[in-house]
């Protein structure tokens, strides 16, 4: 890959509350992906460690114009005909207690008739469109949700998903072309997670014989959880990437998030 192919690639930045990672397609590296997890410090913000690893990391001293931001954060989901720009920030600020020195922005997701609205820090903002002349925003859980969009179309029952990354799990499930339900739960112990899951359940009146589970991300004690949840539910499954884009390079990566491993298997 020449320098003006890498430069001219899109890098894309993963934010959570704990943790950075930067990655970007490049036919030199392993897996055809560049991976780069990055360490942050405790004690200073996100925004400081990014500002850290700019004079550190490898990906962000290759001189990228465009990048993509992955937002770990928590999205208010807006039907799109409902949608009024302009009250996007009232709109949130009714659902959550925004914290200080943010910003709220919006993601437009037509694929599901709705759009996400969220914050971001604004001096993490301020880090980023320093270093990027083209800077795009998005909750990380939309490859998740495209990815399980897709695959809420086989076959006839109802299906519910769950996927868990950075300490939480994320429950939603789709109802034709548009969220039905969606929410986060704070959570690392299987038991906490059963116990969401079937709350979920039942309040959708789901079939506990026939409508389906789909698990995905960073299960916590993985054998644990699914066997708790056979004693409830009959149909739980953990859904592999690996399996769903064929052994793709991305899939392979040790460490890569669910959400990264969906965007650089789809190209």
């Amino acid at each position: 890959m020449n320098d003006y192919n890498i430069i001219d690639a899109r890098l894309v930045i993963r934010v959570s509350r704990h943790s950075l990672a930067f990655a970007v397609t490049d036919a030199t590296a392993e897996n055809q992906v560049f991976f780069e997890p990055y360490v942050v410090k405790s004690g200073i913000s996100i925004a400081a460690n990014l500002r850290e690893a700019f004079r550190e990391s490898v990906l962000l001293g290759r001189g990228y114009r465009r990048v993509r931001v992955l937002m770990d954060t928590n999205p208010l989901l807006v039907p799109l005909q409902e949608y009024e720009e302009g009250q996007a920030e009232a709109l949130y600020q009714h659902a959550f207690t925004p914290q200080k020195g943010e910003s709220i922005i919006s993601t437009v997701m037509p694929e599901f008739n709705a759009v996400a609205v969220y914050p971001v820090n604004r001096d993490l903002r301020t880090v980023l469109e320093d270093h990027f002349q083209d800077v795009r925003y998005e909750p990380l859980m939309i490859p998740v949700w495209q990815l399980m969009y897709q695959r809420s179309f086989t076959g006839v029952r109802r299906k519910l998903y769950a996927n868990f990354h950075d300490g939480k799990m994320e429950v939603f499930s789709f109802d034709k072309n548009r969220f039905r339900f969606y929410n986060s739960f704070e959570t690392r112990r299987p038991n906490d997670a059963v116990y969401f899951l079937l709350n979920v359940w039942k309040q959708l009146g789901m079939d506990a014989d026939e409508d389906e589970l789909h698990l995905s991300g960073e299960l916590p004690e993985k054998e644990q959880l699914l066997d708790a949840l056979h004693r409830f539910l009959k149909k739980a499954f953990v859904v592999s990437p690996s399996v769903v884009y064929n052994r793709a390079p991305a899939t392979q990566i040790k460490g890569m998030p669910l959400d990264l491993m969906i965007i650089f298997s789809k190209h």
